[in-house]
């Protein structure tokens, strides 16, 4: 198929892809941009040095670190209060932006491709607004019910597993999940007991991922952090965009990097596409922009003309700014008195503090290989022997957005993030509960790995939906307050970032998008 398209989607992660189906199915004409290409099928999918230690499916591409103080400077670095201004150094004094590796994949169905397949709800209260001792979570301009249907809906798309009943903070369904939880491996369930005798509720993770009778999904211990060589995993590409495709209504261009949005008047004109051919001018009646939070703000920030000359739809300033990730560390808890033989690992979590503080997912088995890339200095040896007796999990708090908290583009056009962690206070807390929990849980040690800004996990807020266009830069059907034929569909439009995992949310909402607004056309 060939244009002329009545929608073209910018990025073929969660937000646009799904857009996509959805798209698709309401005989909408779509072309999907991506700037990667398709992420190959191989044996070093599932080699740990091959895409922990030479990252081999990240790009060779430099971000600059603008924080006042080095993200990377130790556990927790970077602390700030609402009363102070995070991001910004004082008098515009302080340290040079230092460059780092983002932790961002161009490839088709984007970071979904590597993710950890961990697709829960938000809960009904992450909607609302929240004081905490750092500042406040604002309000969403929608409800929870607004979007239960298509929570609904989105867990069919992508195979969630789960089950209701074990966690004290679920939500309430409209409907069960449409597959059974994934079964825990003996260590993993003694773990459950273990952790029940301690009082608290551990509840099995919602998992997309392809167990249903017939599917593809082997349990193999290389899923979270991996490209699954089977198509098992409940990716953005498998789940949403290849059958999109085969609907014979959408068009997908690889290896094409958006440069700029050109409007004229109140409307996106065409894009300014560069190519292995050159650059080439596309244009369509309806733009979705799913690039991601930094990329999509950077490219909107790109996108200056005499009419935005602060960047597209940024009249009010808001654009790239309350950038959100969340406040995550990766703990390993060594037994030295068991060997840990489980395969695949992410089957559990621990909510009973999730209001308060946030949650405790187990992620995938680590290996001894896999701690090299940041436990660098300590031999490999005694890497492996840990990694035999562990287990890991991630602590994961909700960030809050403060406008210094930003994405800018640098003098030479390259993304500078400027941010300081916020609500780290409740971060260290949960950490300290979750280290108590699992000693009296009989672990001997505690190992932890703070997560930096180069982790970029679950990044968010840069595009912010709402319903006044004062505050706000999309409307609560994320389509921008000033420019009519535009909507921004990713982790870009959260106001607040609970403490959940993003992806279901950004799906969810894609399909509501595409139902109620006039996107869906």
């Amino acid at each position: 198929m060939a244009g002329p398209y009545d929608v073209v989607v910018i990025g073929s992660g969660m937000g646009g892809s799904t857009c996509a189906w959805a798209l698709a199915r309401r005989g909408a004409r779509v072309l999907v941009l991506e700037r990667g290409e398709r992420l190959p099928r191989e044996p070093a999918n599932a080699d740990p040095r091959e895409v922990f230690l030479r990252r081999r499916y990240k790009p060779e591409e430099t971000w600059l670190d603008g924080s006042p103080v080095p993200s990377r400077r130790g556990p927790l670095s970077g602390l700030g209060s609402r009363r102070g201004r995070p991001g910004i150094a004082p008098n515009g004094s302080g340290p040079p932006p230092r460059p780092f590796a983002p932790g961002v994949h161009y490839v088709v169905g984007g970071n979904t491709k590597v993710y950890g397949a961990s697709l829960p709800r938000f809960r009904e209260r992450d909607f609302e607004a929240v004081e905490h001792a750092d500042g406040l979570s604002p309000a969403w301009p929608f409800g929870y019910q607004d979007l239960e249907q298509y929570y609904v809906e989105a867990e069919a798309l992508y195979r969630v597993h789960g089950t209701t009943g074990e966690d004290p903070t679920e939500p309430w369904r409209s409907a069960p999940y449409p597959y059974p939880a994934m079964p825990h491996e003996p260590y993993i369930a003694e773990l459950a007991d273990r952790l029940r005798s301690r009082g608290v509720h551990p509840a099995s993770n919602a998992m997309g991922v392809d167990r249903r009778e017939g599917g593809g999904c082997i349990r193999c211990r290389t899923c979270d952090g991996f490209p699954c060589p089977y198509g098992a995993k409940s990716d953005a590409e498998t789940c949403a965009l290849d059958p999109a495709i085969a609907t014979g209504r959408v068009d997908l261009m690889t290896g094409a990097r958006v440069r700029h949005l050109v409007a004229s008047g109140r409307r996106v004109d065409h894009l300014v596409v560069s190519t292995g051919e050159g650059t080439r001018t596309i244009r369509g009646e309806r733009f979705v922009l799913a690039a991601g939070a930094v990329n999509s703000a950077a490219l909107l920030l790109a996108s200056d003309d005499d009419r935005h000359p602060a960047g597209l739809g940024n009249r009010t300033g808001l654009v790239g700014r309350n950038f959100m990730m969340h406040n995550n560390a990766h703990v390993a808890a060594v037994d030295v008195d068991r060997t840990n033989d489980v395969v695949f690992a992410k089957t559990l979590s621990v909510n009973d503090w999730y209001h308060e503080l946030g949650t405790l997912q187990l992620i995938g088995k680590v290996q001894g290989v896999m701690m090299k890339s940041w436990a660098t200095t300590v031999p490999l040896r005694l890497l492996d022997l840990l990694a035999r007796r562990s287990v890991e999990w991630l602590v994961m708090t909700e960030d809050l957005p403060h406008r210094d908290n930003r994405v800018v583009r640098a003098a030479d056009g390259s993304i500078m993030t400027m941010r300081t962690a916020l609500n780290t206070g409740t971060h260290r807390r949960l950490h300290r509960r979750a280290v108590e929990l699992l000693r009296q849980c009989g672990y001997d040690a505690v190992f932890t790995q703070w997560f930096d800004i180069s982790m970029n996990s679950h990044q968010c807020g840069t595009v912010v939906a709402g319903a006044d266009p004062a505050t706000s830069v999309l409307d609560p059907w994320c389509r921008m307050h000033e420019v009519d034929n535009l909507w921004v569909v990713d982790g870009s439009f959260f106001p607040s970032s609970a403490a959940m995992n993003p992806a279901l949310t950004i799906a969810a909402q894609a399909l509501r998008v595409v139902a109620e607004s006039e996107l869906g056309g």
